[in-house]
């Protein structure tokens, strides 16, 4: 060295160099990590023995939003920490932390969700370019014996260099010792944070996310009387976790409503591998919140990982129900000429009630409702179920079970006419046309039954004559009630004329 540069290194003060130790230390530390080596002894783990709290809310599709509450020593200033038992189906980049008890100051650094949890075959592929130690036993005498390799291939088994050989697998092979577990591979799912805290000590620290895999809906049951005119009404909520982790004596709350979410591609299907199915005598408290209703248990539940659950929604009995068979036709053959329009039609069969009364005045959640009926032995018998949209208290829910089995409707067209429109003298009239129509109801009960029949006109039109009168529910709909006597039958007959412009 010269003497110039021996005069250089002198002038570089002691400070200096231990800002460049830092930073050389600081490279090497940063390479280590990259590396997928253990991240140090300050890291502290989280699990599920230190949480303080877990609350749940569940959404209708498919999302779920957790907040579970930790209590945890951390030092002053940075902090890493590994939280166990996140839900493997987390949305990482929607995961918060939060120190609620000291808030100024507290920032999180960075946040990392690892999808790889250790496997047998995850190991080794970590190990790759290591060295492991291969055990191997004698079958005859059980004695073992040991052999260092360095991993090449984890691929069908693992290729292994010995310091004489390389094999492919090995039949004889007992089992492989790793020296550790190596970092970016946790046994549960798991979030790597790194955080600045203002203050030392036992903290509370909050951490929310969402989650998919967490679904919920709303489900019925409806008894009917036998005179059919009132019903006892059970409703539930099925709640189903496949989110890949359990919630311990969670604080449930389930969110009525279609919340919108920006669609980022397909959820991954996942199967239920175990379903327990828990009818509960719970009850759920409804509030607003925002344009939805908010339902919230009154009491902790337990979620475990692939679990159908039910809760009670509500309880009514003795509901006024109202029954109707209701044929509806269609618009198209008020316009053309046709002949026979339809034989052996069935009416549908509808059921509805008030949301009001005694455990009903609710907002009711959309669900599948199910119909069931006690037959002359006094046995309950399933006769149909429709789906229920979101229902306001005070408004009238209705169901349709299915379709009547004894009243059936034959349907003709009897005339047709173009009064006016194109080929005619004026055709500033438009197209108009004038049908006739006649609907043989035939009642093969042993008692009476009232037929509604709907037809929607189109454009504007009138009723020119008919066998009884009709009512107008609305601009394009006409209905007429038809009574049909016990093993007997009914004809109602209408002309209408149709402008369409």
């Amino acid at each position: 060295m010269t003497i110039y540069a021996k005069s250089i290194m002198r002038k570089i003060s002691m400070n200096h160099m231990m800002s460049l130790a830092r930073g050389l230390i600081f490279i090497l530390f940063s390479t280590y990590s990259m590396m997928g080596l253990p991240a140090g002894k300050d890291e502290r783990i989280a699990d599920t023995s230190q949480q303080k709290e877990v609350a749940i809310t569940i959404y209708g599709n498919n999302l779920g939003l957790i907040k579970d509450t930790r209590h945890l020593g951390l030092t002053r200033d940075f902090n890493q920490l590994i939280w166990l038992d996140v839900a493997k189906q987390i949305r990482p980049e929607t995961a918060r932390l939060r120190n609620p008890a000291h808030f100024r100051g507290f920032r999180v650094r960075e946040l990392s969700f690892d999808l790889d949890l250790l496997t047998p075959g995850k190991l080794l592929e970590r190990y790759i370019g290591r060295e492991v130690t291969v055990v191997h036993a004698n079958p005859a005498t059980g004695k073992e014996s040991r052999e260092t390799a360095i991993v090449l291939s984890a691929h069908n088994g693992g290729v292994f260099k010995y310091a004489d050989r390389v094999e492919i697998g090995n039949p004889h092979l007992d089992r492989l010792a790793f020296p550790a577990v190596l970092a970016g591979l946790q046994d549960k799912p798991s979030l790597a944070i790194s955080f600045v805290n203002p203050v030392a000590g036992e903290q509370d620290l909050e951490l929310s996310y969402l989650t998919t895999g967490l679904s919920w809906r709303a489900d019925y049951a409806v008894e009917l009387n036998e005179r059919e005119e009132h019903a006892d009404i059970q409703g539930w909520a099925t709640i189903t976790n496949q989110s890949g982790t359990a919630y311990l004596n969670a604080a449930l709350q389930l969110v009525a409503g279609d919340v919108n979410q920006v669609r980022q591609g397909a959820p991954v299907p996942r199967h239920v591998m175990a379903m327990a199915k828990m009818a509960e005598a719970a009850d759920l408290k409804q509030e607003p919140l925002l344009e939805y209703h908010l339902y919230t248990l009154d009491r902790p539940i337990t979620l475990a990982e692939n679990q159908i659950r039910q809760v009670g929604l509500m309880s009514a009995t003795r509901i006024p129900m109202k029954k109707e068979l209701v044929l509806t036709g269609s618009d198209y053959y008020y316009s053309g000429k046709y002949a026979d329009i339809g034989q052996n039609l069935k009416p549908a069969v509808f059921l509805e009630f008030r949301n009001k009364g005694e455990g009903l005045g609710i907002p009711l959640p959309a669900g599948i409702a199910r119909i069931y009926k006690k037959d002359s032995r006094g046995h309950i018998q399933f006769v149909g179920e429709d789906q229920v949209d979101h229902s306001a208290a005070g408004e009238i829910v209705r169901l349709k079970p299915g379709n009547a089995f004894d009243v059936t409707v034959e349907r003709k067209q009897t005339d047709f006419l173009k009064l006016a429109g194109e080929g005619l003298t004026d055709s500033r009239e438009g197209n108009t046309f004038e049908s006739a129509f006649k609907i043989l109801l035939h009642n093969a009960r042993k008692e009476t039954v009232a037929v509604t029949v709907r037809e929607p006109i189109p454009g504007d039109w009138q009723v020119v004559s008919e066998s009884q009168a009709h009512s107008k529910v609305s601009s394009n709909m006409a209905e007429w009630k038809v009574v049909v006597p016990a093993g007997g039958h009914n004809v109602l007959n209408y002309r209408v004329r149709v402008k369409n412009f």
